[in-house]
């Protein structure tokens, strides 16, 4: 059917609701409204009364604020407006949400669109598979999970259109929808990434089962079960927007694990298993029409490095770069068909959880260092000749938990109380949301800003010890604070700043740094501040958690006996494993276990204010002032805001943890020449460490937080302004 008419459409809300600005839309004869369409391999939109290409310079929009789950769904409206405009300034010309949000979201996006000048700000509306179910089933033909998924669906178009009252159900978006967002909708990205386990087992249940064709997409002959089931639920999607006489383009979520490409590289079978293929689907009565998108990381699965395939194309700067070689190969695989990148990026955290090619870690990255990342990946997605490329994620989201780091975060139901950077999925946010002394404390080796602090929110450590004057401690959401005031200018050149800390009975109460000297009570773990490489965090070796999970559980790794007795003497690095231990048959060769040292503490400035601003900074001396910020997590701790730190018990297969009373801190310094130790007394002495005072403080369950733009958000600001919104191709 032709397209013959300009309209202007209006979002035809209820008389009490406000009328945005037309919306310059195509109509067919049969009256259906078209604003973005694919042609080609492109997606076009109706602009100045023509069609011309679009590129969508994308973020993707989380729902989460911290000391709350997204199925709470905190943002209010002025959240929301505040967000819209830092975004339309950043370069962002398209929201994607990953299910639905409150009423207010869609308000929001189209009070502000009322107001913008210029283009509108537009979004694309995700639809949340039943994943649990999926997961736990693996038969995406069950009746619940079909039933289950249509009503999402169904949901969904109603709260787009503005046309839905939904009920109150645990961890999913209600209220009455009136806001009619549909003119500013991109397209539909329907369901979530899928386990292939899920779908391997779905196409073997249902080789015979036959699915009626839709009425606008329908599976091909060369479509699996699984991949009929997809066109199903998208065409369902079609059916219930057809209602408003609105179309738009369709695509699915998939990720690189279920793609159609074949990596011969890549050693663990899971991740090469089964595909999931765009092309498989096609659509029969759909104008807007449909294209493929993907969520595209440059560090996993693990044949982005090892895949010798994608060894063969070279970055700008003569450098292989196998992410540059996927894109090439996957735009390539989907001929006559527009590509999206939906989910790309690195977080700027401490930790980190994978390895990737050209130093793109899953982590590990200061804010600038992750603009510069994320950059780089946009302007390669861009000169691919995709179709868009959207930015994970705007905001960061305290409640996230990754592989490495989530056995050891206990109770889990209180992540959303804390921040831990050592968990990387929590801080790929551009937006930063930090812990709440973010904006009072800067360690700088400037002790100013602690006599700005009320009293009760600081202590003073009574500890009398020679070269210490004074200590200070203080904490937040995020971190431990300590600032020491010694009785000479702090030199690392010529010795060495240790902080013992005790959180529990046991430890090391002997050790080399410690010389010839005995404790009354062991440390758990050991602050150690010199030298740029030997300044870090380190544990106690029957107390650690790397070597207790992938060597005594997992038997990755030989523990030597001695690290496994109590007070051995020995603190290891303060590890984070980076990729577990593969080996035949769950994969095609053998890798050892790899890990990261994650308690390496950098020297620097906190201040975002300076220009020579670290994210990852820890620590700072300027004459006899040394300042710091230490992780929970690397003095032992599961939940701070329960006070709970990690047992020393050691039964069964999941950790345990403990209560803990406060924090001592013991600190001595050593002299490098010399080697003597300097505050513990004569050798022979025993320490009374448990006559030390304990840095206390009460459990929370309100959360305090400093929003603010990263480093990266300006960097990214200026790749996206370099990028035509309507300049596709190479």
């Amino acid at each position: 059917m032709g397209l013959l008419a300009v309209v202007v459409a209006s979002a035809g809300f209820l008389t009490w609701y406000w009328q945005p600005p037309p919306v310059e839309s195509m109509q067919t004869t049969d009256g259906v409204k078209l604003k973005f369409r694919t042609q080609g391999d492109q997606i076009e939109i109706y602009q100045n009364q023509k069609w011309q290409p679009f590129f969508a310079k994308g973020m993707n929009l989380g729902a989460s604020l911290p000391g709350h789950y997204p199925g709470e769904l905190p943002m209010t409206k002025e959240d929301y407006m505040r967000w819209f405009s830092m975004m339309d300034e950043m370069g962002v010309n398209v929201i994607r949400i990953y299910t639905i949000h409150s009423p207010v979201f869609y308000e929001a996006l189209v009070d502000f669109n009322r107001k913008k000048q210029g283009e509108p700000l537009y979004f694309m509306q995700g639809i949340w598979s039943p994943e649990e179910k999926l997961a736990e089933k693996k038969d995406a033909y069950l009746p619940e999970i079909r039933q289950e998924f249509h009503q999402e669906i169904a949901d969904a178009v109603g709260a787009v259109y503005g046309k839905i009252t939904i009920p109150e159900k645990p961890g999913k978006a209600s209220g009455t929808y009136r806001a009619n967002a549909g003119p500013y909708l991109l397209g539909w990205h329907t369901g979530t990434e899928w386990d292939p386990l899920m779908v391997q087992k779905t196409n073997k249940l249902h080789q015979k089962d036959a699915l009626p064709p839709g009425t606008h997409f329908q599976g091909t002959k060369q479509a699996t079960p699984f991949e009929k089931w997809l066109a199903e639920m998208v065409d369902d999607v079609a059916t219930q927007e057809s209602k408003y006489n609105w179309q738009h383009p369709m695509t699915f979520t998939n990720w690189v694990t279920t793609d159609p490409l074949s990596h011969p590289g890549e050693p663990i079978l899971q991740e090469d298993l089964v595909s999931v293929d765009p092309t498989h689907i096609q659509a029969t009565n759909w104008q807007a029409g449909y294209f493929a998108s993907y969520h595209v990381y440059p560090y996993y699965p693990d044949f982005f490095r090892y895949d010798k395939t994608l060894q063969t194309v070279k970055s700008k700067n003569g450098q292989i770069d196998t992410y540059k070689a996927y894109l090439q190969k996957l735009k390539a695989y989907h001929k006559n068909m527009p590509v999206m990148v939906t989910e790309f990026g690195v977080p700027a955290s401490w930790g980190t959880a994978h390895l990737g090619n050209l130093g793109r870690d899953q982590g590990g990255h200061s804010e600038k260092e992750q603009g510069q990342i994320d950059a780089d990946l946009l302007k390669e997605i861009h000169e691919e000749g995709y179709a868009g490329a959207i930015l994970f994620v705007w905001q960061d989201e305290w409640f996230k938990k990754t592989w490495n780091t989530m056995k050891y975060e206990l109770p889990e139901d209180r992540r959303a109380f804390w921040i831990n950077v050592l968990t990387n999925e929590s801080l790929f946010g551009v937006l930063g949301m930090y812990p709440g002394k973010e904006d009072e404390l800067a360690i700088d080796g400037d002790a100013s800003d602690w006599d700005k602090l009320k009293p009760e929110e600081k202590q003073r450590l009574d500890i009398q010890m020679p070269g210490v004057k004074e200590m200070w401690m203080t904490h937040d959401e995020g971190y431990v604070y300590i600032m020491t005031k010694l009785d000479h200018a702090f030199n690392p050149a010529a010795e060495t700043l240790y902080l013992g800390v005790d959180t529990l009975p046991g430890g090391n109460r002997h050790a080399a740094e410690l010389g010839g000297h005995t404790l009354d009570e062991g440390l758990d773990t050991l602050i150690e501040l010199g030298n740029d490489k030997e300044s870090g965090v380190r544990i106690a070796s029957n107390y650690d958690f790397f070597t207790r999970l992938y060597g005594k559980r997992y038997r990755m790794v030989q523990v030597p006996l001695q690290e496994q007795q109590d007070n051995s003497g020995i603190f290891n690095p303060w590890k984070l494993a980076v990729g577990l231990e593969m080996e035949p048959p769950d994969s095609k060769t053998y890798h050892p276990l790899e890990a990261v040292n994650a308690g390496q503490l950098v020297r620097g400035t906190s201040n975002p204010n300076d220009p020579a601003y670290n994210s990852l900074t820890a620590w700072q001396a300027k004459g006899d002032t040394v300042e710091m910020r230490i992780p929970w997590m690397l003095l032992g701790f599961t939940d701070p805001s329960s006070l709970q730190v990690m047992s020393y018990q050691d039964a069964g297969k999941a950790f345990r943890s403990e209560t803990t009373k406060g924090i001592r801190l013991l600190p001595w310094i050593v002299e490098r020449k010399s080697k003597s130790v300097i505050g513990l007394g004569p050798d022979t002495a025993v320490v009374p460490v448990s006559k030390l005072p304990r840095y206390t403080w009460q459990p929370w369950e309100q959360v305090n937080y400093v929003e603010r733009k990263k480093q990266s958000f300006g960097i990214m600001q200026k790749a996206l302004g370099e990028i035509s919104p309507t300049q596709t191709k190479k």
